[in-house]
């Protein structure tokens, strides 16, 4: 992979059964369980009865990665997942995060210094019910350059996890050099960035990620619902209909085949579209589609 030509690597073309999650081997499709909460990630389900479906169902099709976080909702969507799940499936990973919190209007305010990430910490195992947490991914509030605050973060991150309140630990929104700079100091069990099709920016982190069997997870995989959105691009538009498909399942699916340590991870609050997401892996997308969807 080049920033210059991203063409996903014939290894990369046909997703693997597992893929590597930090200490775990996980299916390449995950579940991403933001959308579970209300509108703007704040509140209640407008469905309570199907956002439970949804996860069950998920569970059910093959599932074994869920991600959330204590701050969706905020406990909303940490609670969904127990109430739907609990006594959890051995092989289920779930992934939270830290660094943020809402104000009683929904606002996310940063969250991060390292004793609020303590207290995130355990507020995650109390809402889902654990000892503790497979995963527990940083979540970078602050960009620029690594400083002294970033290396109390990793330490309280560190710190969590040599008291057995984490297994592994991640990061997410993080800039290359913040990447670097957290390898010096632990491993890392993934990375979770913004990228799809319409914008590569972490594709730098994605590539250390690879060579370093990290996971890297895009959120995000189809560009919101902005300007930033995928799915009217006329190439992925065109291939979704040559093939059968959704232009979702087309921007998915060529996400996983970018690079065999990538999970997808997309997130809904309806049945219709996790189905219609549980399907990717099994979409077939050829070598000439792969690089024209790249050229995006």
């Amino acid at each position: 992979m080049s920033r210059s030509d991203p063409a996903v690597t014939d290894e990369a073309a046909v997703p693997a059964n597992t893929r590597t999650l930090g200490p775990f081997s996980v299916s390449p499709l995950g579940f991403g369980a933001m959308r579970l909460a209300g509108p703007n990630v704040f509140g209640p389900p407008k469905d309570r009865e199907e956002a439970i479906a949804v996860l069950r169902e998920a569970v059910d099709g093959g599932v074994d990665h869920i991600d959330t976080a204590e701050f969706y909702g905020p406990d909303v969507v940490n609670e969904l997942i127990r109430e739907a799940l609990y006594p959890y499936p051995e092989e289920l990973i779930l992934v939270s995060k830290v660094g943020a919190r809402r104000d009683r209007h929904g606002g996310i305010l940063i969250d991060d210094d390292p004793k609020q990430l303590r207290r995130s910490i355990e507020d995650n195992l109390r809402t889902l019910g654990v000892d503790a947490l497979p995963v527990v991914n940083l979540r970078v509030m602050r960009q620029g350059e690594p400083d002294v605050l970033f290396d109390d973060q990793l330490d309280a991150m560190v710190s969590a996890r040599e008291e057995g309140l984490v297994k592994s630990i991640g990061l997410s929104n993080v800039t290359l050099r913040q990447l670097v700079h957290a390898l010096r100091f632990t491993d890392v069990a993934c990375v979770q960035n913004a990228f799809h099709l319409g914008n590569r920016r972490s594709e730098p982190q994605l590539e250390l990620c690879a060579r370093r069997q990290i996971a890297f997870v895009p959120f995000s995989p189809l560009g919101g619902s902005g300007p930033d959105s995928v799915l009217g691009r006329p190439e992925v538009v065109r291939e979704a209909l040559r093939l059968g498909i959704t232009p979702a399942q087309v921007a998915l699916a060529w996400t996983l085949r970018f690079s065999p340590n990538v999970l997808l991870i997309p997130g809904t609050s309806t049945l219709g579209h996790l189905r219609e997401n549980l399907a990717v892996p099994r979409v077939h997308l050829d070598w000439e589609a792969v690089r024209r969807l790249s050229r995006v």
